[in-house]
């Protein structure tokens, strides 16, 4: 005579046991596999926000240019390129011709003065972000200059350390700083390349921080005095 054997109270633990820890296996494999694809998704956009950015610095030297065809005993000269080493996130402040007009008939030209330098994060204080400011018209005229438009992009996140280095074509060495606007420094002139170092700071899953470097050049095309004449 057949008779159905029921389930003991042992053999239902143990099969629920099997069960917990197939759903706690799957768990951790489904949440392992998401943290680690939201970790690279997060890399390649952090990897990608300072190429762009670097990439845009790089076209912006690249065009830089001083003009002798102003006061060179004004104060605030028209065209300048000034590079500070100020603590960990350098300030470089230049004319360029790099400006791209985007509307019909506006009051702009190729000419432009761009700024690089460090502003602290609006939604976190103890974050600091390199910025890019840019002046569309360039005056050498203290009162008008705040009334001229302005734009004021983020090139950077939370970062670490920026450095700026120039290449001093006559000395043959790299300098911190460079002034084409004082006598006793490089007047008259710009440096012939530009080094950029960005370090950034990221955490490993395991919560340990390591610094990240990245390092180009900008090769600046005109390295003298931009002279016009007239007859």
């Amino acid at each position: 005579m057949n008779r159905e054997r029921g389930f003991t109270l042992i053999e239902l633990l143990v099969s629920l046991a099997i069960l917990s820890f197939m759903m706690l296996l799957a768990w951790s494999t489904t949440t392992g596999a998401a943290f680690a694809r939201k970790n690279v998704e997060e890399s390649q956009e952090r990897d990608h926000e300072i190429r762009v950015a670097m990439s845009r610095m790089v076209r912006d030297l690249g065009a830089a240019y001083i003009s002798a065809n102003e006061n060179q005993n004004h104060p605030d000269r028209r065209t300048m390129f000034i590079g500070k080493d100020e603590g960990d996130v350098g300030e470089l402040r230049f004319s360029s011709m790099s400006h791209q007009v985007m509307w019909a008939d506006a009051n702009e030209s190729e000419q432009t003065v761009i700024t690089y330098m460090a502003e602290d994060d609006p939604d976190d204080r103890s974050r600091t972000n390199l910025i890019r400011r840019e002046r569309r018209r360039p005056t050498n005229d203290p009162s008008r200059e705040r009334d001229e438009p302005e734009e004021v992009d983020v090139l950077i996140r939370d970062v670490q350390r920026v450095t700026f280095e120039y290449w001093d074509w006559r000395d043959k060495e790299w300098k911190d700083t460079w002034d084409s606007t004082q006598a006793d420094a490089e007047r008259g002139r710009v440096p012939s390349r530009v080094r950029i170092t960005v370090e950034i700071e990221v955490r490993d899953p395991e919560g340990d921080a390591r610094t990240i470097k990245f390092v180009t050049q900008a090769r600046i095309m005109l390295q003298e005095e931009l002279k016009f004449f007239s007859n």
